[in-house]
């Protein structure tokens, strides 16, 4: 029996499903039941019915999916696997500065850990955060983090005055202008699409910049047949898959998340069998970390 055999036994054994980010590692792209970013991600979660979800991600998509489907039994096959976004704002340094702006709207990304998402009023994901700020009545103060790059991108778009967090995530942060023109060298005429979570100049050097939901969605209904794509190179496994009359390039090889690339068929496997490692989180974390999620969902629609 192949690997692919075993897990799909298992899966179905236990009445597992499998979710995967469009970041992971393409043969685990493929074993998944429903691989998105991290909106649709979370949005699966929340109606899905399985006792068992094996999330093929990082930690803080894990733990949004035990918040969203507490019944379920959620596995992350690579405990290792975090996001040093969210390990930029923890909770208590979120406490503090609440009390530097008593009366302002916190809004945090969903790349924040359970604890951190207990402490704020609204999350958002990149795909949804203009709904997400626009929900937000405008005489209200907003401390967006902890993704300074995409609170300044969303100040630029939006005209909207935010305090910013001092975070980010270190591949979308390591994305230059400079990159951006020596793409253009290398494939002249050609459109660039960047994550929100570059820096703003770097999305004003491209041409677009989308989630990697957004992106899946553009290129799917573009009458473009080529496209520099900068953002986590996992991405490119599902774009060519979807689309197999178009060309991708990667706007620099280095855009790796070191953390999405460490899951494997054997984890997966491993977490099947095993039963490890499940999420396991407190219950008054989880009762207030639902509240802004379940806020960014409702205005998601």
């Amino acid at each position: 029996m192949t690997i692919h055999e075993e897990i799909r036994a298992l899966k179905e054994k236990q009445g597992a499903v499998i979710l995967a980010h469009n970041y992971v590692a393409g043969e685990i792209q493929d074993i998944a039941d429903f691989c998105g970013d991290s909106l649709e991600l979370s949005v699966k979660a929340k109606h899905v019915s399985a006792p068992v979800i094996v999330f093929c991600g990082v930690r803080f998509m894990a733990e949004t999916a035990k918040i969203l489907s507490p019944g379920a039994k959620v596995l992350l096959p690579r405990p290792d696997a975090g996001c040093p976004m969210a390990d930029m704002a923890d909770a208590a340094a979120v406490r503090e500065m609440r009390k530097k702006h008593p009366d302002a709207v916190f809004c945090a990304y969903v790349n924040s850990t359970a604890e951190t998402k207990a402490e704020i009023d609204v999350c958002c994901t990149s795909g949804n955060v203009e709904n997400v700020l626009a929900s937000i009545p405008a005489e209200k103060e907003i401390v967006f983090l902890p993704d300074g790059n995409l609170g300044a991108n969303m100040i630029r778009k939006t005209r909207r005055n935010m305090t910013l967090w001092r975070g980010c995530c270190p591949v979308h942060d390591a994305v230059t202008p400079a990159m951006i023109r020596d793409a253009r060298a290398r494939h002249p005429g050609v459109e660039v699409l960047v994550h929100p979570e570059c820096r703003p100049e770097v999305v004003e050097a491209a041409d677009r910049a989308l989630s990697t939901g957004g992106m899946l969605r553009y290129i799917r209904e573009s009458a473009a047949k080529e496209f520099i794509v900068g953002t986590e190179c996992g991405i490119l496994h599902r774009l060519r898959g979807e689309n197999p009359g178009k060309v991708f390039h990667t706007l620099t090889p280095e855009l790796v998340c070191a953390d999405m690339k460490k899951l494997s068929l054997e984890d997966v496997l491993t977490a099947l069998k095993t039963g490890q490692e499940e999420i396991v989180l407190p219950d008054e974390i989880m009762r207030k970390a639902l509240r802004p999620i379940e806020r960014m969902i409702s205005v998601s629609r």
